[in-house]
Order: C-alpha cells, then sequence, then structure tokens
C-alpha cells in the first residue's frame, strides 16, 4: 500500500517557494520561514501571491509531487502537473468510456450510490448518537428517502436521469443538514447551500473543503495514471478536473461533510475566522485556514478499514485507494467499480 506522505500548505500571503538541493525553501521579505526536504512530501498548496520558482516547479513535476495555486481569498489559480504516469493505454480506455454516455452512466451510477449512501449514513449516525438533540422524525424520513433513492439510482438507464435523482436526493439531504449542527448554532445557521460565492460560514467552509477533497483526488488519480480532467458524470470542460470531482461525490459526506461538522461542533473553527467580502462573499481568514489545514492533517491520519479491501488504511488514502479502484476497473480487472462505503 502507498505510503501516506505529507502536504506541505503555505498560508502566508508574502511567501515565496524556491528550490536549494533537494530541499524547498519558504521565504518571506527576504526572510527565510522554513526547509522542507522535497523526498517528505506529496503535495504542496500555495495560497501566496508571489507563488513559486520555475526551477522548484520543475522538480516537483519531475518527482510527482502535486503543486497547486491558489490565491489569499481561496480561490483556485493552477496545478503543475509532471509526465503522466501508468499505461497509455489505460489513459485511451479511460477516454473511450467517456466519450460513450452509456459506459459513463455505469460508472457513475455507482459513484451516485456511494454518495447517497453516504449521505444517508451521515444522517443516520447524528441520529444515534444525539437522538435527544435533533428533530428526530425529519432525519429519518430523509433517511428512508435516501435510502429508497438508491433503488431509484440502480433502475436509471441514462445519464439525465441519473442526475436527475441524484439532484432530488442531494437537495432533500441538504434539507436537514442544519439538524447536523449541534453547537454555534447562530453562526453557522445552514438555511441553502450556496457555492459561487458561498454566503455564510458553514457554506464558505464546505466550499473550502469541497475544493481541498477534490484537489486530493485529483493528485490520486493521477498517481494511478488515470487523467483527472476527463470524467464520467462531469462532462469535459476547459480547466475543470471532471474525474476528480466524480470521485469527490462518494467523499463528499463521509470525508469532507463530517470533516466540517467537525470543526463548528467541536468549536475548533469560529466565526471569527470568516471574513465578508464587498461582494457579500464570505471566506476563511489567515487564522481559519490554518485551524482548518491543521485539522484535516491529522484527519488524514487517522485509520479505518477500508469496506472493500478490507485493511486498515488512513483516512488521507482513501482518494487514492478509489483512484486505484477505478484504474483496476477501467483495465477489466474487476468487474464493476467498487465504491466507497461508510458507517
Amino acid at each position: 500500500m502507498k505510503k501516506l506522505l505529507n502536504t506541505l500548505y503555505v498560508m502566508n500571503e508574502e511567501a515565496y517557494l524556491s528550490l536549494d538541493g533537494e530541499n524547498i525553501v519558504v521565504s518571506a521579505n527576504k526572510n527565510g520561514l522554513g526547509r522542507i526536504p522535497l523526498h517528505t512530501l506529496e503535495n504542496v498548496v500555495c495560497f501566496s501571491y508571489k507563488g513559486s520558482s520555475p526551477a522548484l516547479m520543475g522538480a516537483c513535476a519531475a518527482r510527482g509531487v502535486g503543486m497547486s495555486f491558489y490565491l489569499p481569498n481561496g480561490r483556485f489559480q493552477a496545478r503543475i502537473d509532471g509526465w503522466e504516469q501508468g499505461n497509455v493505454l489505460l489513459r485511451k480506455e479511460q477516454y473511450r468510456i467517456s466519450d460513450c454516455l452509456e459506459s459513463s452512466h455505469r460508472y457513475a451510477k455507482n459513484m451516485i450510490i456511494g454518495k447517497v449512501f453516504n449521505a444517508r449514513w451521515c444522517v443516520e449516525r447524528t441520529l444515534r448518537d444525539h437522538k435527544l438533540r435533533v428533530d428526530t422524525e425529519r432525519l429519518k424520513n430523509v433517511s428512508l428517502e435516501l435510502n429508497s433513492g438508491l433503488k431509484k439510482i440502480r433502475e436509471t438507464d441514462n445519464m439525465e436521469s441519473l442526475r436527475g435523482v441524484e439532484g432530488q436526493l442531494a437537495e432533500r439531504y441538504f434539507s436537514v443538514f442544519d439538524e447536523l449542527i449541534l453547537n454555534q448554532k447562530n453562526d453557522f445557521e445552514f438555511k441553502v447551500r450556496s457555492r459561487r460565492p458561498p454566503l455564510d460560514n458553514i457554506n464558505a467552509l464546505l466550499s473550502f473543503c469541497y475544493t481541498v477533497l477534490t484537489n486530493d483526488c485529483a493528485n490520486a488519480l493521477k498517481s494511478v495514471g488515470l487523467d483527472p480532467y476527463v470524467g464520467f458524470m462531469h462532462r469535459d470542460r476547459p480547466g475543470r478536473i471532471s474525474l476528480a470531482l466524480d470521485i469527490m461525490e462518494e467523499l463528499r459526506a463521509c470525508v469532507a461533510d463530517r470533516f466540517v461538522l467537525t470543526l463548528v461542533n467541536k468549536k475548533i473553527i469560529r466565526k471569527e475566522y470568516f471574513v465578508r467580502q464587498k461582494d457579500n462573499a464570505v471566506l476563511l481568514n489567515d487564522e481559519g485556514r490554518k485551524i482548518f489545514f491543521s485539522s484535516w492533517q491529522s484527519r488524514k491520519k487517522e485509520k479505518i478499514t477500508h469496506p472493500f479491501l478490507k485493511e486498515k488504511i488512513e483516512w488521507g488514502l482513501v482518494p487514492y485507494v478509489q483512484a486505484l479502484l477505478l484504474a483496476r476497473t477501467i483495465r477489466g480487472d474487476l468487474d464493476e467499480y467498487p465504491p466507497f462505503f461508510w458507517k
């Protein structure tokens, strides 16, 4: 099994990254802030304006270390990808599946089954652990709807019907999301999902977490030789990592939503870690991002038993394992793609 390496998050807006031998050097205003051995990293995520030296970008690309650049407000800017890994025949088969709506539907259907299954168990877990603090009838009704929705997903025979069922079930799940927020409800009230831009604290946290998770999925797909830009359910669009978004769907509730709920319910993230911009968008501030990534790295090191492999792995390896299973399915080693089922 692949070893889980570290991710370097650079939060200082004035930071500049450069290469010195086999080390990443982080500096700001001509002052050295740190040196990190390149071989200990699998990803670099940079939120500074100044970015990185070409030498460092080349070194990361050559060693398979992912690099992603964001503005300090969290808006995605660019990714650095190195040499393609894996068999070219694998990617050619991926492209053939993507071009065939019938074949794409078979893969997308399993991913959405995983998404709805995991969303239901997020609801069920709250019912089990906090039944005296929530509206149990509302949560039970939505749980039943999500459960019956799994059958509807299996019965879809084309992509449009799949998208329709998925959209309805996602709406039902988010209709009770506010019930899953147990503390700081005044500061993190959830009314409706707002994306571009997020208009309140909880939506800002969700959007940021989805972005980070999608980046992890893209890096995982690259590492097994798949093209993260060519998806099955999310169709091709310039600059969109469509297959990473596909994989992220099944991990959305069990990885991202549960993590966000933990940050809020345990009061790790509070209202003072957000800023409202002129266009009314709400974003995490510098301190909020530091706390987020510190907690995210800790969560990634926690162990779980993978439901398909029946092996103990770190949470942070789940995107990699799912990417590996997807590659094996595309190659024909597995009859169908096994989504990640969490309880």
